[in-house]
Formats: C-alpha cells, sequence, structure tokens
C-alpha cells in the first residue's frame, strides 16, 4: 500500500506542467495584447470576389434559421408549432444547397481525386484535366435539361402545408444547375488558358483558402 501510495505521488509531480528550477512561459502583456487587436483592426476585408450567387445563397440561409426559430418558438413556447415553417425551411435548404453548389464550382471546391496526376506526365495529366472539365460540364448542361423536363412533368404539385406551387422549388434547383453549368464552362476556359487545373497544381489554389 505505501508503495502505491508513493508512486502514484511520484506519477502526478511527473505530470506538472512546471518542474522545479524551470520558468514558465512568458505572459503576453496588456500592450501586447492590445496591439493584436488593432492589427486585426486594420486588416482590409474585400467583397470583390464574392458573386451574385453567393448574396442569394446567404440570404435564404438566413430565412432559413429564421424560418427554423420561428418553428422552434412556436413549438416550445407558444406550445402552437406552425407546420409551414418546417416545409419551408426544407426548401431554403434545397435552395442554399443547389446555389451554394454553384459557388464550390466556381472556386473549385467540390469533392476531387488528385492522387493519379502525381504520376502522371504533364501532357498526359493536361488532356486527362480537360477531359474531366468537359465532361463535369456537358453534366451539369445535361442535368439542367432533366430539371426542366421535370417541372413540366410535376410542375403544377401543390405544397404540403400551404396553397402554393412546388415550382417555385424546382426552379431553383434548375437555376442552380445552370448557375453549375456557366461557372464550370468558365473554369474550364480559365484552366485551358493557364494551362493547369487544381487537379494538376492544387498548391497554386491553396492562397483562396
Amino acid at each position: 500500500m505505501h508503495s502505491d501510495a508513493k508512486a502514484a505521488v511520484m506519477a502526478a509531480a511527473s505530470h506538472d506542467p512546471v518542474r522545479p528550477g524551470t520558468q514558465p512561459p512568458p505572459l503576453a502583456t496588456a500592450e501586447e495584447i492590445v496591439h493584436s487587436f488593432e492589427e486585426a483592426d486594420r486588416h482590409e476585408v474585400s467583397l470583390a470576389g464574392y458573386q451574385p450567387e453567393d448574396w442569394i445563397c446567404l440570404a435564404i440561409f438566413w430565412i432559413m434559421a429564421l424560418l427554423v426559430f420561428l418553428q422552434f418558438f412556436s413549438r416550445y413556447v407558444l406550445n402552437d408549432s406552425y407546420a409551414w415553417t418546417e416545409e419551408l425551411a426544407v426548401y431554403c435548404l434545397i435552395g442554399v444547397v443547389f446555389l451554394g453548389s454553384a459557388m464550390c464550382v466556381r472556386a473549385c471546391r467540390h469533392i476531387q481525386v488528385d492522387f493519379l496526376y502525381r504520376y502522371l506526365p504533364r501532357p498526359a495529366g493536361r488532356v486527362l484535366a480537360t477531359v474531366i472539365d468537359l465532361l463535369r460540364t456537358v453534366f451539369f448542361g445535361y442535368a439542367v435539361w432533366l430539371t426542366y423536363r421535370y417541372i413540366t412533368l410535376v410542375g403544377d404539385e401543390p405544397m404540403t402545408t400551404l396553397f402554393w406551387n412546388k415550382a417555385y422549388v424546382y426552379w431553383v434547383a434548375l437555376a442552380g444547375f445552370a448557375l453549375m453549368f456557366l461557372r464550370s464552362a468558365q473554369v474550364a476556359v480559365a484552366n485551358w488558358r493557364q494551362g493547369y487545373s487544381i487537379l494538376e497544381n492544387p498548391e497554386a489554389y491553396a492562397s483562396l483558402d
């Protein structure tokens, strides 16, 4: 028992972050803390890189947040849940997903695998990356056509809790695919002009993170 207690005391002492005979790390002074805040205040914020879909997506996101808050308030405070808030919040989430996907296409931030390009010769990698750019653009164009066909078939379907037409939601999805098609074509042209894509040279896009 005595040896166990002694071992426990020694173990606790060994985990002490400040050992005897050593100096604790210096603490930041008040002047240094104030200076760090002043440097943060001098940081310039630029809105030049944002596009219309970014602001529309942000507006839809905050509408969705307000709807979710209203649903929570009506259910747990008023004890009388507004059923339409849940449905509209889901539709807002659909808009955020599709418009946000267009943002990711523009910024080359969708999931992609660049492992193969590390072992391919540069000309072969350039050809493969160009084919991928073309296939991606064609896919988004095909998605636009499919979404339009879907709207023509079931566009008159009403919402569940509101007497509104679901076609509004489908048109938002179509707009998202159309923006993805447009941004994909722009990215393909930019990759062709600069001679590489994010798959071939991911380090060149690190500054965008």
